[in-house]
């Protein structure tokens, strides 16, 4: 669960926090909750396109006892960023873009620490779709050592749609799936690349595995079939490092 600070609550309060600007990661509502006030709630979450979810009562009383009036909103711990202006900014730099794209990691602490290897590892930004993935809050961050805090994060309502535009771009889409024919080391990353990761238990989604230019996998020799994806990330990361400094 949230810590206290990670969340608000109140029909008014919310809304407030949405037209404030605040980074919201989701908004649950108790089901059957009706009036003007919650008309004015969904009118407010749907121009500032958030993702709310319908919940029974008890989801929202586990969260706090106070009078949230059926409605509590997750505040991010952190504030995101826009790709395509990220994306522009570093080829203006002049870098070699590398981009982490998380497909539907939902574990806080698999975030934090894949955060936390991207940013010892030169990652220039990471990428997570708006829905189906873990929210980015204290727990994500701490877990991050921070790391959270440095690397620009951008959250993409159509994460397929943010693919193609770094494919338009000249990056190469690198998926880790098991699936690959190409061991890791056998894979180009020495030029602009965004490495995919999917899912804990599913992987990458097989519409993402389509667009993705090449596969790349991690030799597994022991009787448990994949790694955690924070490891992965973590081996994947540094071979790129390693051929970079060829």
């Amino acid at each position: 669960m949230a810590g206290k600070s990670d969340f608000l609550f109140g029909i008014r309060s919310v809304i407030e926090a949405i037209r404030s600007g605040k980074e919201i990661e989701k908004i649950l509502v108790k089901k059957g909750l009706q009036g003007e006030l919650y008309e004015e709630l969904v009118e407010t979450m749907k121009e500032a396109n958030i993702a709310w979810q319908t919940v029974p009562i008890d989801r929202i009383n586990r969260a706090t006892r106070k009078n949230h009036q059926g409605v509590i909103a997750f505040v991010s711990a952190i504030t995101y960023q826009d790709f395509e202006n990220t994306l522009i900014g570093l080829f203006e730099q002049g870098k070699n873009p590398l981009i982490l794209v998380l497909d539907g990691i939902t574990d806080i602490r698999n975030m934090g620490a894949i955060a936390r290897s991207a940013e010892c590892a030169g990652v220039d930004a990471i990428v997570i779709p708006e829905k189906g993935g873990a929210p980015i809050n204290a727990d994500a961050v701490k877990t991050s050592a921070g790391a959270l805090h440095t690397i620009p994060v951008s959250r993409v309502s159509n994460l397929y749609k943010t693919l193609e535009y770094m494919q338009n771009s000249g990056l190469r889409l690198i998926a880790a799936t098991e699936k690959a024919s190409d061991e890791y080391t056998k894979v180009d990353f020495t030029g602009p690349t965004a490495i995919v990761l999917g899912a804990e238990d599913k992987g990458v989604s097989s519409q993402v595995l389509k667009i993705c230019d090449e596969g790349a996998k991690i030799p597994i020799v022991g009787t448990i079939g994949s790694l955690n994806v924070s490891v992965a990330a973590g081996v994947m990361l540094y071979e790129v490092l390693r051929q970079r400094a060829l």
